[in-house]
């Protein structure tokens, strides 16, 4: 419980400390001219109120990342604790900040022209092309998982209620937020979902400090993986837990807000403070996991890490915790909650992938037709993608999400050393997310399956060599 504690209390000082270090590098200046008024069109482009930017960002984010991911990675042990910790402080707010602020300060433009402004045009084609890849798959995943969800807490009736009819509902309600203005559907409904999933989490935080059971401390060997499969720590755990420590889909997510935000100040709350409000919720659902699980019965000596992963994933998990801890009230929270939070992720991504596309096709998108036209062959593949392997899509979207990150950051420190500011903010954290995405292709199953120290060492030495490169490149810019 003592780390647990702690571990909140971090999170806390991270924003108020280390946000505030951050938001000094960059400067926001309260005269800056910002993309709702200057390129207004009342449908992407509009002045929004801070408090729902925030909470349309978080949704945006959140996902079932900071629930399943954190459900899942703390099957590693305690050293879940230290990634979403470290993780969210050093690396996912700054790169959610980051990238909304360059974003704001480039007239709200998306991911990929970002990227390709700072590391040149092979990089724009590279990342337009992996961004739409990346949306894509998580629309595809973030309508199959609320659809299963949905399907198991309503009653058998035939096809009305199936898992069919869910995902079709939940596909149209997609195509109708990625086509209407964002102030018609998603401003109206994202702050009552994101209350609810507040809520849910303070709940779930309640009965962390009320209820019996066990939950692990950072003197339980934290750098020892306790994972009933044997799974080493890294780089598995930190592709595991994404949306709760660093995750490059948030990067396609910032800028939706960046053309939203109606004054450079409020960049620290809406997207450091986001990020730091998910971290929250990623160590408040990884410590509930071990300690509901801890007093279930199971096999004689069999651990808490052994009796969760038993109980049949994290879908069941939430359910169980959610009714076990907070009865009726904690049921709906459940519903709300963990499937609104796919929801309102999914049908931002194709929001986004529509905006990246419009960006480098140089379309207007006043125009329904026209945000139709776009929409359309993404619906199209999306559709397909209905009928693959879900365990498949999740393990390619999560290698591709860290890599994301990776790029975004470097593309970051590239924009603070031309501006003369301290680019060590990002420069750090991507060197990290360099070997955590190489080692992970070359160990992982999906990837090429090889011995863990080839795949450490291989992320290691390319961090080394990319860092060198870098290194010289702050050393030939002019001074300021």
């Amino acid at each position: 419980m003592v780390t647990f504690s702690v571990s909140l209390v971090c999170l806390l000082l991270g924003y108020l400390i280390y946000g505030a270090v951050v938001e000094r590098i960059v400067r926001p200046s309260r005269s800056a001219q910002m993309p709702c008024y200057t390129k207004r069109d009342d449908v992407d482009y509009l002045p929004m109120p801070a408090w729902r930017v925030f909470l349309i960002q978080f949704l945006n984010i959140a996902g079932t990342g900071p629930i399943f991911g954190a459900i899942m990675g703390i099957l590693y042990g305690p050293a879940a604790y230290l990634w979403i910790v470290l993780g969210c402080i050093f690396a996912g707010a700054v790169h959610d900040y980051l990238c909304g602020m360059i974003s704001v300060r480039q007239g709200g433009i998306s991911l990929p022209e970002i990227i390709g402004n700072e590391l040149g045009p092979t990089m724009r084609i590279v990342m337009r092309v992996g961004s739409l890849v990346l949306l894509v798959l998580v629309g595809a995943v973030f309508v199959t998982t609320p659809a299963e969800l949905l399907d198991k807490m309503t009653p058998d009736k035939g096809w009305i209620f199936s898992g069919s009819f869910w995902l079709v509902a939940i596909f149209l309600y997609f195509i109708l937020a990625t086509l209407l203005p964002i102030d018609k559907l998603i401003g109206k409904i994202y702050p009552l979902f994101g209350l609810a999933l507040l809520l849910m989490a303070v709940g779930i935080c309640w009965g962390i400090y009320t209820k019996e059971g066990w939950i692990p401390e950072l003197t339980d060997a934290p750098f020892t993986s306790h994972h009933p499969k044997g799974l080493p720590i890294f780089p598995m755990l930190c592709v595991t837990i994404a949306c709760g420590a660093i995750s490059g889909f948030h990067g396609t997510q910032s800028p939706l807000m960046a053309r939203c935000l109606t004054d450079e100040r409020y960049g620290r709350p809406v997207f450091y403070g986001a990020m730091i409000t998910e971290g929250f919720v990623a160590l408040i659902w990884a410590a509930a996991a071990v300690k509901f699980a801890s007093v279930l019965p199971g096999e004689p000596g069999a651990t808490a890490y052994e009796k969760l992963a038993a109980l049949g994933g994290p879908a069941v998990v939430v359910k169980e915790i959610s009714e076990g801890w907070m009865g009726a009230v904690g049921a709906v929270l459940a519903v709300l909650g963990v499937v609104a939070a796919p929801i309102t992720s999914g049908d931002t991504a194709f929001r986004s992938a529509r905006l990246i596309a419009a960006d480098f096709l140089q379309l207007s998108q006043k125009s329904i037709w026209k945000r139709l036209m776009l929409c359309l062959p993404l619906f199209l593949i999306t559709t397909g993608l209905f009928f693959l392997d879900f365990n498949a899509l999740w393990r390619y979207f999560a290698w591709t999400n860290q890599t994301m990150a990776c790029f975004m950051l470097w593309a970051a420190a590239v924009w603070l050393t031309r501006r003369g500011y301290s680019c060590w903010v990002a420069f750090v954290p991507s060197l990290f997310m360099e070997v955590v995405s190489v080692s992970y292709i070359i160990v992982a199953p999906e990837g090429f399956g090889l011995p863990l120290p080839l795949g450490i060492g291989a992320g290691v030495a390319l961090m080394l060599l990319q860092g060198f490169h870098f290194l010289k490149y702050i050393y030939k810019q002019p001074k300021k």
